[in-house]
């Protein structure tokens, strides 16, 4: 196995926007040619555009962008700019009178963090796409702009997250996922066992546990916990129906649950959508398996990549290596 950027796969280009003032910003994944595409939602709280389409029994097969956004429910206008973008190239499923790009997209809440009354509009998204590229960073960046975790004792306590990515290359095949990680539980590395992220105790220097704190209290119904949700684009080289890459967003989920405890919560939108981008012939166990590890270190990528910002302190921060 070999690690390769995410943005480097062939058949896709990868563009953010952002805005760092106000803390939010997007991400778009775009691939001209079209790819099959699937979603798998875990999360209780989800935001999500076109996700219904992507059922296996639904027409449409290939999607030609996903929009990773903040900005809660606001943020998913930035799709409309993605329309633009890719209609102004005759990019999109023919309807005979003009062609109608299929983009999907999925949303994570940031409006705790920066500027609440500014969110990814139109102008964004489409600025994104002109940035679309070989984007490879990571951190603050893109959707991952406003993102933070640990939320679960407030906002006071938790800590700065961000986008990453990561991907691998075996043989012919390869996986890689990119990740807006706005997760409300602790971010654990499964490789080492360290605690790199959750809500921060008292002395703002070490972190408690949010299973704990869930648990203990158990009776409170109450929605304390802010906004969060995980959010992610898994794409493959992988030639694959439409049911295969709809198993494969379920597969990779996998990777929330080794590296974000808990995950899946009713306070999380936990959404994963995989591109199969049609290109070698492999099998679906095995694409699943690679999935599920690049999601985990996308995950562990966007904690080590990301920097303070708004007064939230981050992993480095902790471990005495600032930029």
């Amino acid at each position: 196995m070999k690690e390769i950027a995410f943005a480097d796969m062939e058949g896709i280009k990868v563009g953010h926007a952002q805005n760092i003032v106000a803390a939010t910003g997007c991400t778009v994944v775009i691939c001209e040619n079209g790819a099959t595409t699937g979603v798998d939602v875990r999360g209780g709280a989800p935001g999500t555009r076109e996700t219904d389409l992507l059922n296996p029994s639904n027409l449409v097969e290939k999607v030609h962008a996903i929009l990773l956004t903040g900005g809660s429910a606001f943020g998913l206008d930035a799709a409309a700019g993605v329309m633009q973008f890719l209609e102004e190239r005759s990019i999109g499923f023919d309807v005979r009178i003009t062609k109608v790009p299929i983009v999907c997209g999925a949303a994570l809440f940031d409006l705790a963090i920066g500027d609440h009354t500014v969110r990814p509009d139109k102008e964004m998204g489409y600025q994104a796409c002109l940035n679309a590229g070989k984007e490879n960073r990571q951190g603050n960046v893109g959707a991952g702009t406003g993102a933070t975790v640990g939320k679960i004792m407030g906002m006071g306590r938790a800590m700065k997250s961000g986008l990453g990515s990561y991907a691998l290359h075996i043989g012919e095949l390869k996986v890689g996922a990119i990740v807006a990680l706005n997760a409300l539980g602790d971010i654990i590395d499964p490789q080492t066992g360290e605690k790199m992220a959750g809500p921060l105790n008292d002395d703002k220097r070490t972190i408690a546990d949010t299973e704990d704190i869930m648990i203990r209290s158990y009776f409170n119904k109450n929605n304390l916990f802010g906004g969060n949700t995980t959010i992610c684009v898994v794409a493959t080289n992988a030639v694959l129906t439409k049911s295969q890459a709809t198993k494969l967003a379920s597969m990779a989920q996998n990777g929330y649950a080794r590296s974000i405890r808990p995950a899946h919560t009713m306070f999380d939108g936990d959404t994963i959508f995989a591109m199969a981008l049609g290109q070698v012939e492999a099998d679906l166990t095995v694409v699943g398996l690679t999935a599920a590890i690049v999601v985990e270190r996308a995950v562990i990528a966007a904690i080590k990549n990301t920097q303070p910002l708004c007064g939230f302190i981050c992993y480095a921060d902790l471990n005495h290596n600032p930029f």
